[in-house]
């Protein structure tokens, strides 16, 4: 039985919202072309059609869980309530990183998956990715003088492994055991430690 149910000439958005779905509850690994292609109702052959292999459909279902992760990025930058340029743009840092955690923690499957497609971050830092949002916010914080404009080059990749390794840590690493609390006051101590490495004293 299908579970996407679709019209002429759309099957292949039906094979990647099967995908997606599959990859939400099981990640990249429980995602298989022909398992799409059953699923939706439909003939492999009919499927491959219009994905050359399993790579194709899960770089498009990579795609759909990046722009997942930036919405919930924008969604929690948005509450951002600070007026005073400095800490307005540090508050901005600190909640874009614990979107990211949280989104991790959250959609396990679609984190795992947004990062199993060869997907270039670079590429993704002018169309308001996850990749440009950083930047954006770390670009604000040379315009505000809290980080020097020496400072500024690679310092996006600095803080990127530092939040990606901080997600994986508690999503599969030896931290995935730890209590709320415990990474409450982990993340609070590494935002910490991050603006000071920036170049300020977080008041």
């Amino acid at each position: 039985m299908s579970t996407t149910a679709y019209h002429h000439g759309n099957l292949r958005a039906a094979l990647v919202e099967t995908g997606f779905a599959m990859a939400r509850e099981s990640g990249p690994d429980g995602v298989a072309l022909r398992e799409v292609a059953r699923r939706v109702g439909v003939s492999h052959n009919a499927a491959y059609r219009h994905f050359a292999d399993r790579d194709q459909l899960l770089a498009e279902i990579a795609v759909r869980a990046m722009d997942l992760l930036t919405e919930a990025m924008e969604d929690r930058l948005a509450l951002v309530t600070e007026e005073e340029p400095v800490a307005r743009a540090q508050a901005r840092l600190r909640e874009c990183g614990r979107a990211y955690v949280a989104f991790a923690l959250d959609e396990p499957g679609l984190f795992r998956t947004a990062f199993t497609s060869h997907l270039d971050g670079a590429d993704n830092e002018g169309d308001g990715g996850p990749y440009a949002i950083l930047n954006q916010i770390l670009d604000e914080l040379v315009e505000v003088g809290h980080l020097a404009v020496t400072r500024r080059p690679n310092a996006d990749v600095v803080c990127w492994a530092g939040v990606h390794g901080f997600a994986v840590l508690h999503l599969d690493g030896p931290l995935r055991l730890a209590s709320e609390e415990e990474r409450e006051a982990s993340i609070v101590r590494f935002f910490d430690i991050v603006q000071r490495g920036l170049g300020g004293a977080v008041g």
